[in-house]
């Protein structure tokens, strides 16, 4: 067999480059193609199950069921109880989640030393972001409720949920310190700041609209959780009020409520209150998250 000349490899090679761009462009369309896609889809899906509640829900929804506490009667249902509740545990949760989940994040960036106790800290909170909720029912169940006989109280579900979310605020949170430029730190330093007054007063507000970001996706998830509550105790209804410095008392939640409100027998149940259950929940986390999102843009413009 004849070797190829050198000439006309050359213009093989050439030839090969000429038809390289398009190949890639072709498979980037692709995968921008199979993206749009799944987007599309994810919303579609999203945009029907909306639809749906709120046809079903809607027209149930007056202010009898902000003021009125649970009935056995449809027409006569309020979810008061369920939103003072609820209201009472993220007021709770957000304080517990991020004082702590905070505190945590900062000192495994900025203070924790580079052992194997450190890394094995690490390697656990990333791991325990992604446990079933109702093992952290169980275990608030287990630990708060009978082992320090906390009771089935309002404090009880805060810190199940606590619990639950504080990975992902550690995690985010540390992403967000990380992201702060060491020359902040050394120029801090350089001036004669201690580290303490440096991370305090330069990297923790830098890092604020990163840790605020993940503190609204913990939230998110914690304000729809059914499992870890009902495990330690909430109650489907009771004739009272929640508020945050009542943390001794019995609780209810407007998600223990859906799920009590979708396994009854009366079709009225499924098809218009528990709906209407569901738009108040996404009220709420949408106002929570609006309240979230108005400081995180608000601190990133003053950073």
């Amino acid at each position: 067999m004849m070797a190829v000349s050198t000439p006309q490899r050359e213009a093989e090679v050439a030839q090969d480059a000429l038809h390289a761009p398009d190949d890639r462009g072709r498979r980037e369309r692709g995968f921008e193609f199979g993206l749009l896609i799944a987007t599309a889809v994810a919303v579609v899906v999203l945009a029907v199950l909306l639809i749906d509640i709120a046809i079903d829900g809607l027209p149930f929804i007056n202010s009898t069921r902000f003021t009125e506490y649970s009935s056995r009667f449809p027409e006569e249902f309020g979810f008061r109880s369920g939103i003072t509740g609820t209201l009472s545990l993220m007021i709770l949760v957000g304080l517990l989640s991020f004082v702590i989940g905070v505190g945590g994040a900062t000192y495994l960036e900025e203070f924790a030393p580079n052992n194997r106790f450190t890394r094995f800290v690490e390697a656990n909170t990333s791991n325990l972001a992604g446990v079933p909720s109702v093992v952290y029912g169980l275990l608030g169940a287990g630990v708060f409720v009978f082992f320090f006989s906390l009771g089935r109280s309002l404090i009880v579900g805060a810190i199940t949920l606590s619990l639950l979310i504080l990975p992902v605020i550690i995690v985010a949170s540390r992403e967000a310190l990380r992201a702060v430029p060491n020359a902040l730190r050394e120029a801090g330093l350089g001036l004669g700041a201690t580290p303490l007054q440096t991370i305090g007063r330069q990297i923790l507000p830098q890092a604020l609209p990163g840790i605020l970001t993940g503190t609204i996706l913990a939230l998110s998830r914690a304000i729809g959780e059914t499992a870890p509550i009902l495990v330690v105790g909430a109650l489907f209804s009771r004739r009272s009020d929640n508020v945050p410095w009542d943390i001794d008392d019995a609780f209810s939640a407007l998600p223990i409520q859906v799920f009590d409100l979708v396994k009854r027998p009366q079709a009225a149940f499924q098809e218009q209150v528990a709906p209407a259950g569901i738009i108040i929940l996404l009220v709420l986390l949408l106002l929570m998250n609006s309240i979230a999102i108005y400081l995180r843009n608000r601190y990133s413009r003053s950073s």
